[in-house]
């Protein structure tokens, strides 16, 4: 139930909606997602159960659609939307990764395995994406390599964002490129 990004929304469905998500992040913030339940939503923004309802089917809904919100900003943010593939481009892909999960981690008050697996799945699928997107003109299939790709840099994003005693991003991402690159190097 998440609009399409080009469709066109009455002012009020817009602010309405920014209030839900401000609502929702900043309960987030105070207590785990399970421990969240739509009403706590509602009595935040001050809207009714109806206004929710007409916006998301539920807190799972919410969830996926303000992860896919701000993990597209931080991609559009680094113009990473509009490239095709290059070493500079994946190193900035990863990078965004490990800091939006590191975000993520540092943001939300107890995330448990059912709040990881959800923001797992829909980040995946917006990596997935966009090396496909970053491929396309690829003579040779990418499905597996994107695939490969997608679960490495995800893979060491969380890896990042759980260690308790982090070392610098920058060594981090150093380190980790090679073994992302290697997947996709027939395509520089």
């Amino acid at each position: 139930m998440s609009p399409k990004p080009d469709e066109k929304l009455d002012p009020r469905v817009i602010r309405t909606r920014s209030l839900i998500l401000s609502s929702f992040e900043a309960l987030l913030a105070e207590k785990g997602f399970e421990t969240i339940s739509v009403q706590d939503v509602t009595d935040k923004a001050q809207i009714n159960r109806a206004t929710f309802y007409a916006h998301f089917p539920d807190k799972y809904a919410l969830l996926d659609y303000t992860i896919q919100q701000a993990f597209m900003a931080e991609i559009e943010k680094r113009t990473l939307n509009v490239c095709s593939y290059s070493e500079d481009n994946l190193r900035n892909l990863i990078l965004a990764v490990v800091e939006f999960l590191s975000r993520v981690h540092t943001g939300c008050a107890q995330p448990h395995q059912q709040f990881e697996s959800l923001v797992e799945g829909t980040i995946k699928k917006q990596i997935f994406d966009l090396l496909s997107y970053w491929l396309r003109k690829s003579k040779v299939p990418t499905e597996i390599p994107a695939t490969v790709a997608t679960w490495a840099i995800y893979g060491l994003a969380s890896h990042y964002s759980h260690l308790k005693k982090r070392p610098s991003l920058d060594k981090f991402v150093d380190e980790a490129f090679p073994l992302v690159a290697v997947n996709l190097e027939q395509f520089a």
